[in-house]
């Protein structure tokens, strides 16, 4: 059986003309030979009366934190009503269909309600669907856990329903449609010239998810990689090939950078050795109140790393609490140079350094990895960072 598996975003389903766009997506797919399997996320995004967010704003805070139970099956209705609504219109052009739940589909989960774990996928049911002829549509996000109540399985899961029933289906492709093109050089609300990467491996790929960009989710691309299933990037509104992500590296042998991506809100932290008597055991105390820690430097009288704004709050209570002083660096912007050509290359980190001094840029701090080169700058010169470096490295 080919099996292709299409998954469509909360933007591509959210009026008539655009689930018309996606029913030709699907059509054309049978038309090449295909047997597609339909995955759907709730439709648009808050304010609008089906979108997740929107659901959740009907219930009270403290409500949310005691039933979580509860909350997933709130959150489970938007993508169910848009399965419905999406086999309408695959049924006004001539397409069988039968929508599922992502229970139904047979996505069974554990039990930790609002971020369940996948434990299996019992395809029995999509696979009899398809020998029948028909299309099955299903609800993205969701699943079902052994005493048979609704699970969630995290934001952005949608995704990761489709790579989850790409790898047990054994389908040819997951093809993962939104309102963007494919994945490009950088983010074109920043960058002008930004271009379409046409192919990407899975590990820069998911360097780029990690780091800030959200086109696809990293889970998704995690098991496509494990199950060497290619993942395919492309835009509901037009007939753009996209981004292919699998094994092999961009085309484009020219350039050791792929892409720029970037992510703000983050805080710097330095805590010297005299700082408190904790100072030892002060990433051990972090971990344990779940305080993520990155860009992570140590030296013989000095720790620096920093952490999400979000958490800032948190860091400086717990410093009171331990008498640990610090100096920081609010407003800043973590930005990430990936590329898997960089391996071995010499000379990058300084390209990288002139190209932001030329422009007066001041870096706060650098790390490296095999592929990715991280540089810490206050968010104020975060877009001018990135149109240096992308100019600097020809991605345009």
């Amino acid at each position: 059986m080919k099996i292709l598996v299409q998954k469509f975003g909360g933007t591509s389903v959210s009026t008539k003309e655009k689930r018309k766009l996606v029913a030709s997506k699907v059509i054309n797919a049978k038309a090449e030979g295909y047997l597609p399997v339909v995955v759907v996320s709730a439709m648009g995004r808050k304010g609008e009366p089906y979108a997740t967010d929107t659901l959740l704003s009907q219930i009270d805070d403290d409500f949310k934190l005691a039933n979580p139970l509860a909350i997933d099956l709130l959150m489970s209705c938007g993508e169910i009503i848009s399965t419905v609504i999406m086999c309408n219109e695959l049924n006004n052009n001539k397409i069988g269909t039968l929508p599922l739940t992502g229970g139904q589909a047979g996505i069974i989960t554990d039990s930790r309600y609002t971020n369940a774990a996948i434990l299996n996928v019992d395809t029995k049911r999509i696979l009899s669907i398809l020998k029948s002829g028909k299309v099955p549509v299903v609800a993205g996000f969701q699943g079902m856990d052994d005493k048979g109540y609704v699970t969630t399985i995290g934001r952005g899961g949608s995704d990761v329903t489709a790579a989850l029933l790409g790898a047990a289906l054994n389908a040819v492709e997951v093809q993962i449609y939104t309102d963007v093109d494919g994945i490009m050089t950088a983010d074109p609300r920043i960058v002008s010239e930004a271009t379409l990467i046409k192919k990407i491996s899975y590990d820069e790929i998911f360097q780029f998810a990690d780091q800030g960009a959200k086109v696809i989710h990293p889970r998704a691309v995690e098991i496509c990689k494990k199950n060497n299933i290619p993942l395919v990037i492309k835009n509901t509104m037009n007939e753009c090939d996209g981004t292919v992500i699998s094994n092999f590296d961009s085309e484009d042998d020219n350039n050791i950078i792929t892409g720029i991506t970037h992510m703000n809100n983050r805080v710097q932290i330095k805590v010297t050795k005299n700082s408190g008597s904790s100072y030892d055991d002060l990433f051990d105390i972090l971990a344990e109140n779940f305080i993520s820690i990155d860009l992570i430097n140590v030296f013989p009288k000095e720790k620096i790393f920093t952490i999400d704004e979000k958490d800032f709050t948190k860091f400086t209570d717990l410093t009171k609490e331990l008498n640990i002083s610090y100096s920081y660096v609010s407003d800043c912007s973590k930005l990430a140079i990936i590329g898997s050509k960089m391996r071995g290359i010499p000379g990058v980190m300084a390209r990288i350094l002139k190209a932001l001094t030329k422009q007066k840029i001041e870096v706060l701090q650098t790390a490296d990895s095999h592929m990715t080169i991280w540089c810490l700058v206050e968010t104020k010169d975060a877009q001018e960072a990135i149109i240096a470096l992308h100019r600097e490295f020809k991605l345009g």
